[in-house]
């Protein structure tokens, strides 16, 4: 059971998942968080990073949709003006979204990475669904209410993980 919460990968942020070395994967779309994986919770719009690393798995063929928890107006503030397909109130890790991102990219689970800063949402949800999951550093620390909660557990989780020998990187 344990085995669910542990990601395929871990990378500092999303500027560290290259077209390049998805393609190589065989992976054609990316199914992403937004908040703490994009930008922090408590930012609106994207940044010109942000913008740039969109634009660049664009040109490399990589379609993304973002799902989020949050609710529309959030993730439609922060989509649209990038035209970014994505999900609002996903109810993560329930594999609805998920299954729905897919079938809207028209790509096989193993064509799909799910990255995301929260073990009990998106890789949780990922990993159910069968797709290679990356955990990135969330961007800030602090959290909304219910995510500073599951932020303890998860701290937990990865200590206990750690100790096994399950995951080499720190927190």
């Amino acid at each position: 059971m344990l085995k669910k919460f542990l990601p395929n990968q871990h990378v500092k942020s999303v500027f560290d998942i290259h077209p390049d070395v998805l393609k190589q994967q065989g992976i054609k779309g990316i199914i992403t968080d937004l908040d703490n994986t994009l930008v922090a919770w408590n930012v609106k719009d994207a940044t010109p990073e942000i913008i740039q690393w969109f634009q660049l798995m664009k040109e490399n063929n990589i379609k993304v949709t973002i799902i989020s928890n949050n609710n529309e107006e959030r993730v439609k503030i922060f989509s649209q003006p990038l035209d970014i397909p994505f999900l609002f109130r996903a109810k993560k890790p329930l594999g609805r979204a998920f299954k729905s991102a897919a079938k809207t990219m028209k790509l096989n689970k193993n064509e799909i990475v799910v990255v995301g800063d929260q073990l009990f949402t998106d890789v949780l949800g990922g990993n159910l669904c069968g797709f290679h999951t990356i955990l990135v550093v969330p961007i800030v620390h602090s959290d909304g209410k219910l995510t500073r909660i599951n932020r303890k557990f998860e701290r937990r989780i990865l200590r206990y993980m750690r100790k096994k020998g399950m995951v080499t990187w720190e927190e």
